[in-house]
C-alpha cells in the first residue's frame, strides 16, 4: 500500500508527500535530519494531518502532484474534508 499524505508545518505551511510507510516517513520528517526533505528542515515539528491510501507508487505520486499545484486554501479545505469549498475553489 502507498499513501498520499499531507503534514502541517510548524509555520502553519503545509507540504505534500508520498510514502509507503506513513508512520516512518512522519517520524524521517521530525527525527531524521538525512531523510527529511530540505523545504521541512527549518519547519519542524511537522504533524500528519490528511492521508489517501492507493494500490501503487504511481498512483499516489499522481496525486501529489496533482494536488501541490492546489492553493493553500484549496489544500485547507481537502484537509477539512470540507468539499464543497473544494470544489468552489
Amino acid at each position: 500500500m502507498f499513501y498520499f499524505y499531507i503534514v502541517r508545518c510548524s509555520d502553519n505551511s503545509l507540504y505534500c508527500g508520498q510514502t509507503n510507510n506513513l508512520q516512518r516517513r512522519i517520524q524521517e520528517h521530525n527525527f531524521d535530519k538525512n531523510k527529511s526533505s530540505k523545504y521541512l528542515r527549518a519547519k519542524k515539528p511537522v504533524r500528519l494531518v490528511y492521508s489517501e491510501e492507493y494500490p501503487t507508487l504511481q498512483l499516489a505520486m499522481k496525486r501529489e502532484w496533482q494536488i501541490k499545484k492546489w492553493t493553500k486554501a484549496k489544500k485547507e479545505a481537502l484537509v477539512k474534508k470540507d468539499f464543497k469549498l473544494l470544489k468552489k475553489l
